[in-house]
């Protein structure tokens, strides 16, 4: 298994962590989308939002509510921001280890890939 997140919980490759704890580590994307973009990836290996357990669940919360405090603490949570989870090839997902992008600095818009729509919305 070939798992880049797992590769830098092992510290066999570098990346920028900004958090740690026994469930979950947090760092920086290497190719931020918004001008405050990581992620908060948990310590155990779940390839898809699709293969979350009754016993993730814990864990996942972990992930979230770790989102919201590092937000808080840089700052950047009363503004707002975005989180993510992507899930599959049409989802956008590449890694397959769960993940949740943390994105802020700037404004949303809504959709978030307007390229996407092919057609206007029904109103």
């Amino acid at each position: 298994m070939d798992d880049l997140f797992l590769k830098i919980i092992d510290r066999q490759i570098p990346a920028d962590i900004i958090f740690e704890d026994d469930q979950v580590i947090a760092f920086n994307d290497i190719s931020p989308q918004a001008p405050t973009h990581f992620l908060v990836v948990p310590k155990k290996r779940i390839p898809t939002l699709n293969d979350i357990t009754d016993e993730d669940r814990l864990v996942v919360g972990h992930m979230v509510q770790t989102a919201a405090s590092l937000a808080q603490q840089m700052g950047f949570a009363a503004d707002g921001y975005r989180t993510v989870f992507n899930c599959n090839e049409h989802g956008g997902q590449t890694v397959y280890h769960i993940h949740l992008h943390v994105l802020g600095g700037k404004p949303m818009g809504w959709p978030p890939y307007q390229e996407t729509l092919k057609q206007p919305v029904a109103q």
